[in-house]
């Protein structure tokens, strides 16, 4: 099966849906070019393969044409023209959703009308008029809020009529969506919360909010908080050029949020038609709602909408195949993306750290804080951390006993930079040779490395990591003080630390909720946003550019020490499985075709705002497939066991951490075999 064929690569498989906003061409009541500005604007969809497009209120007839709204002629057209885009829609792939006032039982209802492959599935009349500031609806239309299991004629038709309505896919899971127009979402009860409720993923307002100073920050604002409370993605189309400017003035302002997240917008002000669009991803969407009871708990408050809702349902007619993902994805989940944001969530996730130890140390009142310091990232990390604790507390920083404890593999930089960092960052400063007690363990066991010979197994690893821990433990309880952890999230999830008396274990953890790749930001931005000196900032950088080693193995023939990377996948890839795991538990099959958009292409995506160029790498399929079945093997067979024993340490990322006690509980004698047969059933060969 080729890659144009094979199911993994068409979008629709993982459950994405290409939604789209238009501020098509429109004429104040030119109904035949309004018409033919909607029309046009479906077939350039057509050719995106978008399968759910939303134009703005009114968009049929135009919005600002006050009393015009109740002339006869004019409604009369609307109708007419209605029949002109259903025909054209019958080749075309998008589901078209327009505005348009329509007629019933004398009365006039300001409508979203749903066109679907050659069919008018219903009408979703509006349910808040405005009458107040620019807008005075309630003049002309009537309100919608308690039309239910009604129709409506539509050309001789009748259609489903209602705010009971919500339009689902039945080829497509997932893809059901539900309606609000303008003012509705305004509403301090917003009628779309109770679509969601009955099981809309994607909410649709259609608006034709004209523009002032700040409007558009507020729609942001309500778009955002309405994908978040009701746990969808919602769509918003503003009118734009072309509508009357009497007295206001329109910027065709077209976005998508998903979950809080703002996916896209379009340009505002612009002269030509626009299409704004990306894929939402509806399987994320209906996980969080399984994972979020408080959702759950609001539909059954409000008395469980999917029985009271009608879901007209349809077949998409699209076209299966690879059609690419059209969608920000960001290749560090973990890492804070918002430019104009940076220094203040890094400044955060920094600060929880260092907030979490000095409550820890205010509540213990140690004499002193032990800490091993390897010269890498996490122990450097973890060192910075309880420095800056010290710092606020106003505790001298000798009150940190930090100790190198070289092994068999410790190489003369991460040595030199260890005794750097504990110098530099003025630590009571130690040195304890763990080789010959390591060597007499090994003795005492009849390991073949005390033989002389090149033996690097498990337990020679074990005994150098399970020392260094037991030193700690002892010299903490000799000088009166606890060990601060060093090893990060990253590594729990993959089992990489020592169980018990190991990098495991510590009095607290205080890295446990970072994972490795936002530890190396971290520390990037320690030393952009001068946390501390310039002394320390040059030690801080040659940590940086270290290779990432546990140091337990000496170097071969050729000089190359143990890379960790090489053993466990690169963890730029496992934190991208970790975070969508964890996060939004996700098949892994899902997050293969997530990783495989986001890491494929280095010109292409989602980098953190100042990533070194000389850092940038790109995966392929393969490459993603065997680093993630590795993941997956590890994390949910392999690995539970340590996680269930971890000490204390903080949250930091909304990610999500794998506390036992908190956001990850797991047994810790499951098997991986239904999470790898996804993988293997679904991936191509």
């Amino acid at each position: 099966m080729s890659a144009e064929t094979h199911p993994f690569f068409d979008m629709h498989t993982h459950g994405f849906v290409r939604v789209a906003t238009s501020t098509p061409k429109v004429r104040t009541a030119d109904i035949a070019y309004n018409a033919a500005g909607i029309i046009e604007q479906a077939r350039m969809a057509h050719e995106r393969d978008v399968d759910l497009l939303l134009y703005p209120e009114m968009c049929l007839s135009s919005y600002a044409l006050d009393d015009l709204h109740i002339q006869a002629a004019l409604l009369d057209s609307v109708e007419a023209h209605m029949e002109h885009i259903r025909a054209a829609s019958e080749a075309l792939t998008p589901v078209l959703v327009i505005g348009a006032p329509l007629r019933r039982a004398g009365r006039i209802y300001n409508c979203a009308i749903v066109i679907a492959h050659g069919e008018v599935l219903g009408a979703v009349p509006k349910s808040y008029l405005p009458n107040y500031r620019e807008f005075y609806e309630k003049r002309w239309f009537a309100r919608g809020n308690n039309c239910r299991d009604l129709w409506i004629g539509v050309n001789g038709t009748e259609i489903p009529f209602g705010v009971d309505l919500i339009f689902s896919a039945q080829n497509l899971p997932g893809f059901t969506f539900g309606i609000e127009i303008c003012e509705d979402y305004w509403s301090p009860t917003p009628p779309g919360t109770m679509a969601a409720l009955a099981g809309a993923t994607i909410l649709l307002n259609l608006s034709a909010s004209n523009i002032t100073i700040g409007k558009s920050d507020e729609r942001h604002m309500l778009c955002q908080a309405s994908s978040s409370r009701s746990v969808c993605a919602y769509a918003y189309s503003a009118s734009g050029f072309g509508e009357s400017t009497t007295d206001l003035s329109w910027d065709g302002q077209g976005m998508v949020y998903e979950l809080g997240d703002l996916m896209v917008e379009s340009v505002r002000f612009e002269l030509e038609p626009e299409l704004c669009l990306v894929d939402v991803d509806t399987r994320r969407i209906l996980n969080e709602r399984m994972r979020m009871g408080t959702f759950n708990d609001a539909a059954e408050d409000a008395g469980r909408p999917e029985d009271s809702f009608r879901t007209i349902a349809f077949d998409h007619a699209y076209q299966p195949g690879d059609i690419g993902l059209v969608r920000p994805i960001r290749r560090f989940p973990f890492v804070p993306n918002r430019q104009d944001m940076l220094d203040h969530d890094a400044y955060e996730a920094f600060n929880i750290q260092v907030d979490a130890l000095m409550r820890r140390i205010q509540a213990t009142k140690p004499e002193s804080l032990v800490i091993g310091i390897s010269g890498g990232l996490d122990s450097t990390h973890a060192l910075i951390v309880a420095a800056k604790a010290c710092d606020m507390l106003g505790l001298p920083r000798s009150t940190i006993r930090a100790y190198t404890m070289p092994g068999f593999a410790t190489s003369d930089e991460t040595k030199s930079n260890a005794w750097k960092l504990m110098e530099v960052f003025g630590t009571t400063a130690e040195e304890i040779d763990i080789r010959p007690a390591a060597r007499r363990m090994l003795e005492d066991m009849g390991h073949p490395f005390a033989e002389g010979e090149p033996h690097y197994d498990v337990t020679f690893e074990n005994v150098q990591a399970g020392l260094r821990t037991d030193y700690l433990f002892r010299l903490a309880g000799h000088h009166k003080g606890w060990v601060i952890g060093t090893g990060d999230l990253s590594e729990l999830a993959l089992g990489w630390c020592t169980y018990g008396v190991g990098d495991h274990m510590s009095h607290y953890a205080v890295n446990s909720g970072v994972p490795k790749t936002l530890i190396q930001y971290l520390i990037r931005w320690a030393v952009r946003t001068n946390q501390f000196d310039a002394a320390s900032d040059e030690v801080l950088e040659a940590v940086l550019d270290t290779e990432i080693s546990p140091e337990l193995v000496p170097a071969d023939a050729k000089g190359q020490i143990q890379s960790t990377q090489s053993i466990i996948g690169p963890y730029e890839l496992n934190d991208f499985f970790l975070h969508h795991t964890i996060r939004w538990g996700q098949k892994p099959s899902h997050v293969a075709f997530l990783c495989w958009h986001a890491w494929r292409d280095i010109e292409e995506g989602l980098w953190p705002h100042a990533f070194p160029q000389d850092q940038k790498n790109a995966y392929d399929l393969p490459t993603i497939g065997r680093w993630l079945e590795n993941f997956v093997r590890r994390f949910f067979q392999f690995s539970q066991f340590k996680r269930s024993a971890i000490p204390n340490g903080p949250k930091v990322s909304a990610g999500g951490a794998l506390s036992p006690r908190g956001d990850w509980r797991a047994p810790s004698d499951a098997v991986a075999d239904v999470w790898l047969a996804d993988l293997r059933e679904n991936l191509p060969e």
